[in-house]
């Protein structure tokens, strides 16, 4: 809840080199998990409107990861 689209933030620096995703369990992470991880400077995103399985959504966020941040090169 209250997330963005990844690829807004992927857009929003495209210079950027390194990318660290945290997929969180079945049920999302809590708000105090959420708090410290933004913290830390991650931004907290959206892979779309489906709930997807730990597997799945790594591989979704690799492509989408790929697709914006190497398509245009």
């Amino acid at each position: 809840e209250g997330t963005e689209p990844i690829k807004n933030v992927l857009r929003r620096y495209p210079e950027v080199q390194d990318v660290i995703v945290l997929i969180g369990p079945e049920g999302g992470f809590s708000l105090t998990e959420t708090e410290l991880a933004r913290k830390q400077g991650f931004h907290v995103v959206s892979l779309g409107p489906n709930i997807l399985r730990t597997e799945t959504a790594a591989l979704a966020s690799l492509s989408m990861i790929g697709y914006e941040l190497f398509s245009s090169r």
